[in-house]
């Protein structure tokens, strides 16, 4: 090991790892296995008679925070003795996720920032005990974070429904090894400097907060009052509304939209309803998370300028305009205007939207899981607008 105390990067030297290229001259390169001791976790959720109460530092805390500390609201379960002493985890420790539904989102790290009695490194985690002498868990925790020393690990992860890190992949990684005072150095900077980034951060999601609920209430101001402000106002009968422009009308949707089921054709494509009421093709938003049928029975022809609601997540805002032409499975209903020279399906597409959004297609309560309101053509045919 180098004994340099001081950070220079004049000097650099190829590191003889691919993905890493040239690194400063003094510094290390090892595997893992020489600079901590690893071992993953075998400790599962459940509580057996005769085993001590423990808590459980479980994939999801891991995955969900950067730093492990009592903050958290750690599980309770038992482990025998012999677990207890091996799987506690202590200061400096770094956790992380070895098993994953896919091999792009794995080995996500989380650092321990204080000693927690009682508290066991639980199930599909891999724990590293760094020697302390060499190498440091903050140093280490930053490692991980790169994407660069990941994707070593995102190469190395096998299996088909669930991806997995062996032992060895973990063991066997060459690890860039900096002198210790410059580990500290790099450690305390990047500790810095991303906290001042996660403070921004939180500042730009609480001013998106702010600006959603203003968007929300632009829309649910004009779609309801419309554009003028001064014109004379009647009571609309819907309880949810209260007063609308004197000279609207108000219709139940069955006389102003007709549903369609029109025969797919061979080369559609799937059209997917998401909850911010973009309607298009799934290609043009993300695949990740959709399970296709093996047998498409019921599905039907969805058209550019179609009003399109999904039956299951219309409640949580999956209505919209179709921009594209393509098919969709018998949980999505399809509409056109009964009269086009008098309906501007968008307006409508924002106005459905409305409904869910303030909460209105959720109170008819028709649920059928959780979270959710079953909102099909028989519940919207009879619906005033």
């Amino acid at each position: 090991m180098s004994n340099t105390n001081f950070v220079r990067y004049d000097a650099y030297k190829d590191s003889g790892v691919g993905w890493l290229g040239a690194v400063p001259a003094h510094w290390d390169i090892c595997r893992l296995k020489e600079l901590s001791n690893i071992q993953n976790s075998n400790v599962d959720k459940k509580s057996h008679e005769g085993e001590t109460h423990v808590q459980l530092c479980n994939y999801v805390d891991v995955y969900k925070n950067e730093f492990i500390n009592a903050s958290l609201n750690f599980m309770w379960a038992t482990a025998d003795e012999s677990e207890i002493k091996r799987f506690r985890i202590k200061k400096n420790d770094v956790l992380i996720t070895k098993d994953s539904e896919t091999c792009d989102d794995i080995a996500i790290p989380a650092l321990v920032t204080e000693s927690l009695d009682g508290v066991l490194c639980g199930y599909h985690l891999a724990q590293f005990r760094t020697k302390d002498n060499i190498l440091l868990g903050s140093y280490l925790f930053r490692l991980f974070q790169s994407k660069s020393y990941g994707f070593r690990f995102v190469i190395s992860a096998k299996g088909i429904t669930r991806v997995g890190l062996g032992q060895s992949a973990i063991a066997d990684s060459l690890t860039p090894v900096p002198p210790l005072l410059e580990q500290i150095a790099i450690a305390a900077y990047l500790d810095t400097k991303t906290a001042h980034i996660d403070r921004k951060i939180d500042l730009l999601s609480q001013k998106a907060a702010q600006y959603c609920k203003f968007k929300q209430s632009l829309i649910n101001e004009t779609v309801t009052r419309g554009l003028d402000k001064t014109v004379a106002m009647k009571d609309s009968g819907i309880d949810w509304i209260g007063e609308v422009p004197k000279h609207w009308r108000i219709l139940r949707a069955k006389d102003i939209f007709r549903k369609v089921n029109r025969l797919p054709q061979n080369d559609d494509q799937i059209v997917t309803a998401f909850r911010d009421g973009h309607v298009t093709l799934r290609k043009n938003r993300r695949t990740a998370g959709f399970t296709n049928a093996l047998k498409e029975h019921g599905y039907q022809r969805i058209l550019p300028e179609d009003l399109v609601i999904h039956a299951m997540d219309g409640f949580a805002g999956a209505i919209g305009v179709s921009d594209s032409t393509g098919k969709s499975s018998p949980v999505y209903s399809a509409y056109v205007p009964v009269n086009r020279e008098e309906i501007h399906t968008q307006y409508f597409g924002y106005w459905c939207r409305e409904m869910a959004l303030t909460g209105f297609i959720s109170s008819l309560g028709k649920g059928i899981r959780e979270r959710s309101t079953e909102f099909r053509h028989k519940e919207f045919a009879h619906l005033k607008l």
